[in-house]
């Protein structure tokens, strides 16, 4: 099979893709800070917070990425601002410095954990420089993130907020040549409950679990798994990434970053220690 007129571009984003929530709360005194926010996810849940009224505080450390993500915010109207904080997510003083950047800026009630990467190998194989990495990146980076972060959120008027944390499907189950990342996965469901736990309600911890979504961070995930393989990109989305799954389409980023609105909204205060599971029946079916 060729991969002749396969499309793997990412989706423009339109207003049309937004979930738009009323919400006491989503206000311009009211901070959101998202991490990861110059591509892919990240970067639609700044425009969709942003979208909703809030205050969103962009994390990353592409700054070209940042200034894409506020000119959508632009394009689709959005309400609220961005602003483009440059941070390398890995240092903790970066990390530190962010949360203090959002905290300037009103009521910093809410957190949305989106940076990642991938790394495709086998145990045997796997290099440790990008394990230590993957996890400084997705595990020890949303820890310092909450552990700055909760002081701002219980010093609010009424200690309301929300920690949310970006995981997968392989966060429920393991396939192979990804233990790096199913590590970290597995590893942000027990901070999620974690924060839960020390949240006294008011404070929740909340994960978004999805499978495949197109993003650049997937579209190189694709062709690398391609490559290993020796079979076309088609093949790979159609037979490895959605062989499993009852939807057969890829999500898109405003698809996932709308579970982060929806979550942090008042409609989601029942959303504590738990995962949203938006997955398309990989998880809970089987063939």
């Amino acid at each position: 099979m060729t991969d002749d007129n396969f499309d793997l571009t990412q989706p423009e984003l339109s207003r049309e893709d937004l979930l738009i929530v009323d919400d006491p709360r989503f206000t311009e005194e009211t901070v959101a800070l998202v991490t990861g926010a110059a591509s892919g996810i990240g970067q639609a849940t700044a425009v969709a917070l942003a979208a909703n009224g809030l205050t969103v505080v962009g994390a990353d450390i592409d700054t070209d990425g940042m200034e894409e993500t506020k000119e959508i915010a632009d394009d689709v109207g959005a309400s609220g601002r961005i602003e483009a904080v440059e941070t390398d997510l890995t240092d903790d003083e970066d990390v530190g410095a962010v949360v203090e950047a959002a905290a300037d800026l009103g009521d910093l009630r809410y957190v949305a954990n989106i940076a990642g990467m991938q790394h495709i190998d086998s145990i045997a194989e796997f290099p440790m420089e990008k394990y230590d990495l993957l996890q400084d990146l997705m595990v020890r980076s949303p820890f310092v993130t909450a552990k700055k972060t909760i002081p701002h959120i219980e010093n609010t008027d009424d200690g309301v907020g929300a920690i949310a944390n970006m995981s997968s499907v392989h966060g429920h189950y393991a396939t192979e040549r990804k233990p790096a990342y199913i590590t970290a996965k597995h590893a942000i469901a027990g901070l999620t409950r974690a924060i839960a736990a020390e949240g006294n309600g008011t404070l929740r911890g909340f994960s978004v679990s999805v499978g495949y979504v197109l993003t650049p961070l997937m579209v190189n995930q694709i062709e690398d798994t391609a490559e290993q393989r020796g079979i076309s990109k088609q093949e790979v989305v159609e037979d490895v990434m959605l062989g499993q799954a009852r939807t057969k389409e890829m999500m898109t980023p405003a698809e996932v970053a709308n579970l982060f609105t929806i979550g942090f909204s008042r409609h989601g205060k029942h959303l504590n220690g738990a995962d949203m599971l938006w997955d398309g029946g990989y998880t809970n079916t089987y063939q």
